[in-house]
């Protein structure tokens, strides 16, 4: 059954559609913010998550320190847009980034990091361009086997080749613990701040991260901020995390049903151009259809997600307009230009991802 909502959105707009409840997306604001105030920590939310430099300016009125991005050209997007305090947490590389991390910083303040001697290298290029120091912190892997440097003695040794390098200053430390990883990566940062202050250097921010980890938040000893991105909108993963509820859910996927031509199966016209490939790490599934929560969506094509009713006690039928919440919500958001905002079941407008497809 079709909501007056969903069938006003789908007229205006058409489907699939992102709708965001910018109700929910404001009680999320707060409620994280809260919780790193009560932790004793700054929040440096993520943007790669809604990449709305409104909804940047929505965080930061209400408290947070200054953003997050993940790659250059969002960053810039922010920066244009008058946000002044960015840390962009991600290596970069080569002269067209040094070029353009220069331009950057003559808008705004700007921490990167890095995990190797490479990225530290070319980094004063950027420093000469600006007539600034670049803030660099050293990215520490603290178990997720990503980027970072792998042991408090890389760390320290990066850290003293930052310090010594013209144009660039030690910043500090960024981590991204695993969930239940908070212990070790406490002893790896004791480890690293010792190392560091017996060379004479003191960090001045330590960051760790993200939105799956605000049950651990504050729990690093000389955390000075938090770095979660999601909980903006949340998701499946978020839900599955135990970090969310389905109330908390501020975004989700309006698709019609355009098919049914078997009783145990339909299709959407929401297939992976729209709700993406990810599984969210395992769930399954590719996305929780609110009025029939039994139902799975359970493989795509481009334009058709192939739904299984095997299970779900309640059938659509063709022409009825329903609500996803996608597994890994910052994926699906990347994939459209604009979202639909709506304030109860009144629609407020619509919202440009500016910063979509930014990929480098």
């Amino acid at each position: 059954m079709t909501t007056p909502l969903a069938a006003k959105i789908a007229r205006d707009y058409g489907t699939p559609a992102l709708v965001i409840d910018m109700d929910r997306v404001e009680r999320n604001i707060a409620r994280i913010q809260a919780a790193c105030e009560a932790a004793g920590v700054a929040n440096r939310p993520h943007i790669k998550t809604h990449k709305s430099p409104m909804l940047a300016k929505m965080q930061i009125a209400a408290g947070a320190r200054g953003i997050t991005c993940q790659k250059l050209g969002e960053a810039e997007v922010m920066a244009e847009a008058g946000i002044d305090d960015i840390l962009i947490s991600y290596n970069l590389l080569g002269d067209e980034k040094m070029a353009r991390l220069g331009a950057l910083q003559a808008k705004a303040n700007v921490t990167v990091v890095a995990d190797n001697s490479v990225v530290v290298a070319g980094l004063p290029k950027a420093a000469a361009q600006s007539g600034r120091e670049v803030c660099v912190a050293v990215e520490c892997d603290t178990g997720r086997k990503r980027a970072g440097v792998e042991t408090p003695a890389e760390a320290i040794a990066l850290a003293r080749e930052i310090a010594a390098t013209k144009g660039l200053s030690f910043a500090g430390f960024m981590l991204y613990p695993t969930e239940s990883g908070w212990l070790e990566a406490q002893k790896f940062y004791d480890e690293a701040l010792a190392g560091v202050r017996a060379a004479g250097l003191e960090p001045t921010l330590v960051s760790t991260g993200g939105s799956p980890n605000m049950k651990n938040v504050g729990k690093l000893k000389g955390a000075t901020e938090h770095r979660p991105g999601t909980y903006i909108y949340n998701d499946r993963m978020q839900v599955a995390a135990g970090v969310a509820g389905w109330d908390d859910c501020a975004l989700t996927v309006y698709a019609t049903v355009v098919s049914r031509a078997g009783p145990d199966r339909g299709i959407l016209d929401a297939g992976s151009k729209t709700l993406t490939s990810d599984t969210g790490g395992g769930l399954e599934g590719h996305g929780l259809i609110l009025e029939h929560p039994e139902a799975r969506i359970a493989r795509f094509a481009e334009e058709h997600g192939f739904l299984d009713l095997t299970r779900s006690n309640t059938r659509p039928s063709v022409g009825d307009v329903v609500r996803i919440v996608p597994n890994h919500v910052c994926v699906v958001v990347n994939m459209v230009d604009e979202v639909v905002m709506v304030r109860g079941d009144e629609i407020v407008g619509t919202l440009p991802v500016a910063a979509r497809g930014r990929l480098r």
